[in-house]
């Protein structure tokens, strides 16, 4: 009976210790299973975060491949644009040394215009005149302004005969300051402030000579239309003939 009851004692705790065992056993697969987990989703975070960058790292590959074969391009026309300026300046440096005789020859030219001319306004274009001449020595004005400063001058020159105007100035032969009438390049006039004088400039003498009392009133009458003090008005004033004007 001892024996009997001494094993009916024994078993329950044998029964007891196996459970204990099964149930830490458990326990430890559980958190091995808890810890495997975990280190699975760090992995997994971490393939995911690598993913992503590199999809960013292609996508800023991309973005650089395109734009260095853009700047490719840009760099490929930009040495086409040199090469084309390079053209462009040795033709123009080719221009220039045709040019420059020109605009010299055409200076001179105006100057004898000036001079062979009727003497009208002469110290103010014998003055432009001789700007341009020194224009042509200045190394900061490019040869195109320079050729438009001379293309301006004949412009000029050309207005004169096109228009009639009245203005005082001081008479070469006596130093009388007098009312001259220009009508276009071919007629200049002058009258003192009193009308006692009236002359001309005489294309076929080069000089200027008087005029009879008979154009008195009518060159003061043209002075006056001139100034736009009066209406314009037929008025007779001594014109060179066709053969004085050969």
């Amino acid at each position: 009976m001892f024996i009997a009851m001494s094993a009916m004692l024994l078993l329950p705790a044998t029964d007891a210790q196996v459970l204990g065992a099964t149930v830490n056993m458990e326990t430890a697969i559980n958190q091995a299973g808890a810890q495997s987990q975990k280190r699975v989703s760090n992995l997994a975070q971490q393939t995911s975060d690598m993913l992503a960058e590199y999809r960013n790292v292609v996508r800023q590959t991309d973005s650089l491949k395109i734009y260095n074969e853009n700047l490719e391009k840009i760099v490929k026309d930009q040495r086409a644009e040199v090469v084309s300026i390079n053209k462009q300046l040795a033709g123009l440096e080719e221009t220039n040394r045709g040019i420059v005789p020109l605009m010299l020859e055409m200076i001179d030219t105006l100057g004898k215009i000036v001079d062979s001319d009727i003497p009208f306004r002469l110290e103010e274009r014998r003055a432009r005149v001789q700007r341009l001449r020194d224009m042509m020595d200045q190394a900061d004005v490019t040869a195109s302004e320079k050729y438009r400063r001379v293309m301006e001058a004949y412009q000029g020159e050309l207005e004169y005969g096109r228009t009639t105007e009245a203005y005082s100035a001081v008479l070469p032969t006596s130093g009388q300051t007098v009312e001259f009438l220009r009508v276009g390049r071919t007629l200049l006039i002058y009258q003192t402030s009193d009308q006692a004088t009236t002359g001309w400039f005489n294309p076929t003498t080069r000089k200027f000579e008087k005029l009879p009392e008979r154009f008195r009133l009518q060159v003061k009458e043209g002075l006056a239309i001139a100034r736009n003090e009066k209406a314009p008005d037929l008025v007779v004033l001594p014109v060179p003939g066709p053969e004085v004007a050969k």
